[in-house]
């Protein structure tokens, strides 16, 4: 056997594990949603249900309050992921773009951000919040997720504004636009990839959290979809069934988004890997 036949046959089989290894959890959430309860602990395991049911699906929708959550999760995501984007863009391009003082630590500080566990900042963002009167209000987490968001999201945006040729800018200034327009309607429309990539990464770091959102949160009305699939876990028992139902219902939205956009947001990603 060559050597690059080897190699290929070696690479394929990585891939094919790590394939399973992350896509099989996806299949046995799919598979326990439609099995009935009397089928969950059988041994042998079944891999798929002798009689597939919906009924987890019809408990969930119809008898528990997931729907608000889903409701209320969006809007928290979507506010979270528009209002890291507006700070990210001018923050990204100024790192791109300008030589100031203090341009590394503020890096360094961007990174430092990231290495932070987050479990040290709830006890005092709790007393900000309960200052302010913003617990059990869905503007906490809008907060806090655009907060803890931007430092990352701003250094991806550096890397797209990054692969731009200035020149485009300058050509657009010297033709009677000013630097906001050069930013406004030369940057941002070719870093569009950029965009879709850095919205996407806040959207679904909101939509996923639970850690604040538990300890913010403390009502049926403003429970995320995080906080509600926890609800099924109750003192004696779990219930496997209506939380893989539910799951499954959280995570259609993202793989339906990144379905649709994937190719701008591979490249973008790609683009600002490269270039920044």
């Amino acid at each position: 056997m060559d050597k690059p036949r080897g190699r290929s046959i070696l690479i394929g089989g990585g891939l094919s594990v790590f394939l399973l290894w992350t896509v099989f959890p996806l299949y046995w959430m799919a598979a326990t949603s439609i099995t009935p309860e009397t089928e969950l602990f059988v041994w042998p395991l079944r891999y798929f249900p002798s009689t597939p049911i919906l009924e987890h699906y019809a408990d969930v929708l119809l008898r528990t309050h997931i729907p608000r959550y889903f409701a209320n999760s969006l809007t928290v995501s979507l506010s979270a992921a528009a209002a890291t984007l507006a700070v990210a863009i001018p923050g990204g391009y100024a790192l791109a773009r300008y030589r100031f003082g203090g341009r590394k630590p503020t890096v360094l500080a961007f990174l430092a951000t990231q290495m932070t566990p987050m479990v040290v900042l709830i006890v005092p963002l709790f007393i900000v919040f309960r200052t302010l009167n913003l617990i059990d209000t869905s503007y906490s987490l809008i907060i806090v997720y655009t907060v803890l968001n931007v430092p990352f999201c701003s250094m991806m945006m550096q890397g797209f504004f990054a692969g731009i040729p200035s020149e485009l800018e300058e050509a657009a200034q010297v033709d009677g636009g000013t630097r906001l327009d050069a930013i406004l309607r030369v940057a941002v429309p070719l870093a569009r990839s950029g965009l879709i990539a850095t919205f996407l990464f806040a959207f679904i770091g909101a939509w996923n959290e639970l850690l604040f959102a538990i300890m913010f949160l403390n009502s049926d009305e403003t429970f995320t979809l995080p906080v509600g699939l926890y609800t099924f876990i109750s003192k004696y028992d779990v219930h496997w069934g209506r939380m893989m139902a539910g799951a499954t219902i959280a995570l259609a939205p993202a793989l339906a988004v990144f379905g649709v956009v994937q190719r701008y947001m591979v490249s973008g990603l790609v683009s600002g890997a490269v270039k920044g």
